[in-house]
């Protein structure tokens, strides 16, 4: 088996550099600076737990770069917003029965690669990971790196990633294959609602009460639906064995939306995530204005360039008491 990891940033940058690190024949597909620093530096550079160091492994710009092989396990860890472009990509470059993995926040990746590819398969993504600097990712989690479970997004079985399976966990993660890997999405969806909250008004509110309003609407949206979840918080006993713990030299700076605001990608991923909540309510007829608000939020920070943790409270109100 040879994973092809497409998106090299915290999650798939982590994922990338310690599969080569523990024997999985890896192949990268990354842009941009990330894809310059590691050309440069002749690999990644990952910082956890266990230390830091450069990790090599091929690196390349796109699909079409690749001799696709009947063995590939495709893992697509770039952020919903970018993954129609990367499944139309992959299309181009003759993928086809190719086990495609989703291992992204957010519902509305399986159901775009479901569209293209018959065997596509859900990966719920619980690890406290960040990419600030391009050609270094810092993964955060203790003793375990993160929390991986893994199914297919389809009716059928799961034999093409038993093998994805034994080699994440060899890798240093837990990856549990389950019938649940959606309903387990659905949960992390829930919790990453507040990824605007904390990038909007700074890391204190990210669990605070607009953080409680957005989950509401978002529970009774799921519940309206029948869509089942299941618990990524806390009180999942498996977080004991992934905490998060500072590493030397590197400063947390929050979740994947500060990140990229703070990277100034132009771009930022709230419409796959408040942004399912608000379709679900608006199909179910049911008002979801503070999920909405913070759309508009995300898309004011994005139009201004707007440092994380830099827009007033009072604006959010006044947009969520407008509906």
């Amino acid at each position: 088996m040879r994973v092809i990891v497409y998106g090299i940033g915290a999650i798939g940058g982590t994922l990338a550099a310690r599969l080569a690190q523990t024997g999985t024949e890896v192949t990268g597909i990354a842009r941009g600076s990330m894809l310059a620093a590691i050309r440069a530096r002749g690999g990644l550079n990952l910082v956890s737990h266990a230390g830091r160091g450069l990790v090599a492994f091929p690196v390349v710009a796109g699909p079409e770069e690749i001799d696709w092989r009947a063995d590939d396990c495709i893992l697509l860890t770039m952020k919903s917003n970018d993954t129609l472009a990367a499944l139309e990509a992959l299309a181009a470059a003759g993928v086809d029965r190719q086990p495609v993995v989703c291992a992204q926040n957010g519902v509305a990746n399986e159901r775009m690669a479901l569209r293209r590819f018959p065997n596509v398969f859900a990966m719920g993504v619980m690890m406290p990971a960040q990419f600030t600097q391009p050609g270094t990712v810092a993964a955060e989690g203790t003793p375990k790196l993160g929390i991986l479970d893994l199914g297919r997004a389809s009716p059928g079985g799961n034999a093409e990633v038993e093998p994805l399976a034994e080699a994440v966990r060899a890798a240093g993660f837990i990856c549990e294959i389950t019938p649940e890997a959606m309903a387990g999405k659905y949960g992390k969806l829930l919790l990453n609602l507040g990824n605007i909250v904390g990038a909007a008004l700074g890391m204190p509110a990210r669990f605070g009460p607009w953080f409680d309003r957005v989950r509401v609407e978002g529970e009774a949206v799921l519940a309206a639906a029948g869509i089942a979840t299941v618990d990524a918080g806390m009180d999942n006993p498996r977080r004991q064995e992934m905490r998060r713990v500072a590493l030397e030299g590197v400063e947390q700076v929050g979740s994947s939306s500060v990140q990229s605001l703070i990277r100034g990608t132009g771009s930022i991923e709230t419409d796959y995530l408040n942004g399912e909540i608000v379709l679900l309510g608006r199909q179910l007829g049911i008002p979801t204005p503070a999920n909405a608000a913070f759309q508009t939020v995300a898309r004011r920070m994005l139009r201004d360039r707007m440092a994380p943790g830099s827009f007033p409270e009072a604006e959010v109100a006044r947009l969520f008491e407008a509906g």
